[in-house]
């Protein structure tokens, strides 16, 4: 998640991030203000009218959802940007951590929802980037990656994946105001999605029986 981390031992999970309650899940379950929550933090305090402009809604949309945002604690007006006609917000938290089953029990369809949002956002990242894959820099093209691969696990080898997922990020440089000042000039910004999906309903292969598109992953095209 570029913004958004499921885990108790996300990358940086202890600096400025917000552990999501009942009330910010459901603040949560609706895809524009995810996406809106991701504006703030990719690129800074902005308004509703430039944030609307960026994801195709009107600024009326991009103001009450941003409302709702505030309400809930994720963000918060720019005093020292705004005025009289001009409302800047900024966003109050750089990273989100939900892993707490007993309230996914509690509230499954807040739970659901915001999980919904989250994966569409994942989804229309994905999209944009193919969008501007022609048009993108070579060096950048030839290190475009979309990737996945069928293992036959236990739970808890899942959750060590994971975690040995979270300790390669955390060698990389993180995006950060201070990380972007610092970075070599080739530097941009690369989101890193990860998707653990059981399939549970799946049937299993014959025993002996060898797939060998099982061993490795399906590259991308």
């Amino acid at each position: 998640m570029t913004d958004m981390t499921r885990g108790r031992e996300a990358p940086h999970v202890e600096a400025d991030v917000a552990v999501l309650d009942a009330k910010g899940l459901r603040a949560l379950a609706h895809p524009v203000r995810v996406q809106l929550l991701g504006l703030l933090r990719k690129h800074g305090p902005s308004t509703a009218t430039r944030l609307a402009e960026r994801l195709g809604v009107n600024s009326g949309t991009a103001s009450y959802h941003l409302r709702q945002l505030g309400a809930a604690g994720f963000v918060e007006e720019d005093s020292e940007r705004g005025n009289a006609r001009e409302r800047w917000w900024r966003s109050v938290h750089q990273m989100m951590c939900f892993d707490d089953p007993i309230l996914a029990d509690r509230e499954p369809e807040a739970a659901l929802a915001y999980l919904q949002s989250v994966a569409a956002t994942y989804t229309l990242r994905v999209q944009q980037t193919l969008n501007g894959l022609q048009t993108m820099p070579r060096s950048w093209r030839d290190n475009f990656d979309m990737s996945d691969w069928a293992l036959r696990l236990t739970p808890d080898e899942a959750a060590a994946l994971q975690q040995e997922l979270r300790e390669v990020i955390t060698r990389y440089r993180q995006d950060t105001p201070e990380a972007a000042a610092s970075a070599p000039a080739a530097a941009e910004r690369v989101g890193v999605i990860a998707h653990v999906l059981p399939e549970l309903d799946a049937p299993g292969a014959p025993t002996g029986a060898y797939d060998p598109g099982q061993a490795a992953g399906t590259e991308r095209p």
